[in-house]
Parts: C-alpha cells; structure tokens; sequence
C-alpha cells in the first residue's frame, strides 16, 4: 500500500513539475513574441500577465490578438518599399509625353522632344539649359526650342531653323514685252493683250 502510494506521489510531483514548466515555457514565449512584434512595453507585460493567468486560454486569445508581423518583417517591407519608391522615381521620363526615356538619349522617340545636347567640344550628353560642360569646361550655346536636331557622324547636333526663300520671278525679256507701232496705236485690239516676240533688228 505504501509503495503504490509513493509511486502515485512521485507521478504527481512528475507531472506537477511538467506542467510547472509547460505553463513557464508559455509565459516566456509569449513576452518573446510580443518583444518581437511590439515596442511597448507596456504591451509586452500585459500579455505576460495574461498567459500566466489564463495559460493555454490566454495563449489562444494571444494569438488572435498579436500584430500581423514582426518588427524585422515590418522594416525589411519598409526597406523594399522605399527601394521601389526610389527605383521608380529614378527613372527619367519625357517631360513632353511623360514615356520611358534613357539617361544617354537625346530625344524622345516617342513625340521627339529634346532631352539632351551634345557639348561641341567632348562630346559630352548636357542638360539642356546648361551654359558650360562640367566635363570640359567649355561654355556652351544657348540653347533655342526652336532648333532642329540634325544626324552626325556620331551624336546629334542641333541646326537653327531657316525659312525658306521666297522664289523669285521669272526674268522676262523686254522684247517679248515691247508692244508694236499698231498695238500701240490700237489699245483696244485683242492681239495688244497677249505678249508678241519683237525683233530688235527689225
């Protein structure tokens, strides 16, 4: 009798001892999680409290109620949106059409706005209202949006715009022009409407 009454004594003290540290276990890995998920410490005793009280209830309603990520989570998210943020922002568009551009090209092949000039001495891609390169030094042309971009060998290089001349008359000679004695002397007849080839040594 007294040897099955110790053996029940050691089992409740076995599982006296497991349960001791199943519920300590929970406590400690709730204040964890919570540290890890939360600043506030006022948080973080707050759910200790309450997994040490409710135990496995207090567990559950823990769980429901923990933020969604972690702190780590949440800066790594942080740190891919601002990547992506500043990915887009980084990319130049066309102040014209609002497209895609590149940073080497000149003008948009889209609407054909002008982006860029060629400095005339290194060859160097400016910022249009730029006066002097930064590579070379060099002062630079002002530039007009009136130019007309122009194919070279190697960049393209910008052309004022002329107008076109006006084309000039035909040169007439006065010998198809004389009118004759008699056309002279009849005004009114139909042959002085039409020009008549007139022989100057006649």
């Amino acid at each position: 009798m007294d040897f099955g009454e110790n053996w029940l004594l050691i089992l409740a003290i076995y599982g006296g001892v497991i349960l001791a540290a199943f519920w300590l276990a929970l406590v400690i890995w709730a204040y964890r999680d919570m540290r890890a998920r939360s600043r506030d410490g006022l948080a973080r005793l707050f759910v200790t409290v309450m997994v040490a009280v409710l135990n496995i209830p207090g567990i559950f309603i823990y769980i429901l109620l923990r933020p969604r990520e972690t702190l780590s989570e949440a800066y790594e998210r942080s740190l891919e949106e601002e990547a992506l943020l500043q990915e887009i922002e980084e990319k130049p568009v066309c102040p014209g059409c609002g497209g895609r551009i590149q940073p080497n090209w000149q003008a948009c092949p889209s609407c054909h706005t002008r982006l860029k000039k060629p400095c005339p001495t290194c060859r160097s891609l400016l910022e249009l209202s730029w006066n002097l390169c930064p590579h070379c030094a060099s002062p630079q042309p002002q530039y007009l949006p009136e130019d007309q971009v122009i194919n070279s060998s190697r960049h393209i290089s910008r052309m004022p715009v002329t107008p076109a001349a006006a084309p000039e008359p035909p040169n007439i000679p006065d010998k198809w022009m004389n009118p004759t004695r008699s056309e002279k002397a009849a005004p009114g007849s139909r042959s002085a409407d039409a020009p008549r080839y007139v022989d100057e040594n006649y």
